[in-house]
């Protein structure tokens, strides 16, 4: 019998400066790398910027422009930078300012207990994706792991379309791979030497731990079917 195929998990890097890194990011098996054009953060990139690097993408890798609370201009702004970009809504934005530029688009929820992710996902049914992210002060997790068990019991529909993010690194990404089941991981902070400056071999790492809880999943399957 043929071993059954298991689900791959996808790999989005995020808050990339510098091409060195977007280089190592892609050649380490990163789906989608994501520019943060937030200028509060200091991962911070221009929308210009973000379109030098985005040209340096081959294909089938996805690049990803984060924005918090933009206005119509700075959007604007990014789509004509980086026009193959999936916009990535991380602040308070609206369903109807998210599909205002009417381009695919993740919406990045803030984890915490009594969140109500179902219905928060109902508001922004259109988003491609939910990007779970813990909740702390300011916008993006902070390098901080919530608490999985939040996500448990999700409904099949809206854990294919979860990106799961939040103080995630090599050490623990299969960990929350077995326990979420979900489409994507993200990471930043786990792969850095410092803010905005990503390790190639932490990069590696971590792709290589994604991979090996892909196969640790459909292991036992292989064994059934023998």
């Amino acid at each position: 019998m043929s071993p059954q195929i298991s689900h791959r998990t996808r790999i989005k890097v995020c808050g990339l400066t510098r091409e060195a890194d977007v280089d190592a990011a892609v050649e380490a098996g990163a789906d989608a790398i994501g520019f943060v054009l937030y200028d509060k953060s200091p991962r911070h990139v221009s929308a210009a910027r973000a379109g030098e690097l985005a040209r340096r993408l081959p294909p089938f890798v996805t690049p990803v422009v984060l924005l918090v609370n933009a206005d119509a201009t700075v959007v604007s702004q990014a789509i004509q930078a980086v026009p193959q970009a999936l916009l990535q809504f991380h602040g308070d934005e609206l369903p109807a300012q998210c599909v205002e530029s009417a381009r695919p688009f993740i919406r990045a929820a803030r984890m915490a207990p009594g969140f109500d992710l179902l219905n928060f996902a109902r508001q922004f049914d259109a988003a491609q994706a939910l990007l779970v992210d813990a909740h702390v002060d300011g916008y993006g997790g902070g390098g901080q792991v919530f608490d999985w068990s939040l996500l448990a019991d999700l409904p099949a529909s809206l854990a294919r379309n979860l990106i799961l993010s939040g103080g995630l690194h090599a050490g623990n990404v299969a960990e929350g791979i077995r326990r979420v089941r979900p489409w994507a991981v993200d990471v930043s902070s786990g792969v850095e030497a410092a803010k905005g400056i990503k390790d190639a071999a932490r990069m590696i790492d971590f792709c290589q731990a994604v991979r090996d809880a892909d196969r640790s999943l459909v292991a036992p399957r292989f064994a059934t079917a023998a």
